[in-house]
């Protein structure tokens, strides 16, 4: 039996994209951009919050994943989401979400904020404007 033809990550990723995600991510405390091994990541503190990049799957085709971190509750929701979200397998919280047309922006920037706070020092998140989750 022949293996499956294997994913191929890749730097392609669509500059409005990559513009509405620099803009969310930067505006969080201590926030920086830099290239990553593919694509375009978001840290804090070395720890990265957000990650953009194209994944040329040879089933589903070309599409724009973005990686973030979730925690609790919110972590549990969206394991069993279903698409457009994805369990990465790889670190306890880390999720993916393909982004395209239908995504809701609204949505991309609350998990933004969301994956900063499960990375940031306390001291970074007390400073942003966040409901009281109580």
């Amino acid at each position: 039996m022949a293996a499956a033809p294997a994913r191929r990550l890749t730097d392609d990723v669509p500059a409005d994209v990559e513009r509405r995600l620099r803009r969310l991510c930067l505006a969080l405390p201590d926030a920086y951009e830099e290239h990553a091994w593919v694509g375009t990541r978001w840290r804090v503190r070395k720890r990265t919050f957000v990650h953009v990049l194209g994944v040329d799957d040879p089933v589903d085709g070309a599409h724009v994943v973005m990686t973030f971190r979730a925690a609790g509750e919110e972590l549990e929701a969206l394991r069993h989401a279903g698409p457009p979200f994805h369990v990465l397998g790889w670190g306890r919280d880390a999720m993916g979400l393909t982004l395209d047309a239908a995504t809701d922006w609204d949505e991309v920037a609350e998990l933004v904020v969301e994956s900063y706070c499960v990375l940031a020092p306390r001291k970074l998140v007390a400073l942003l404007d966040r409901p009281d989750p109580t």
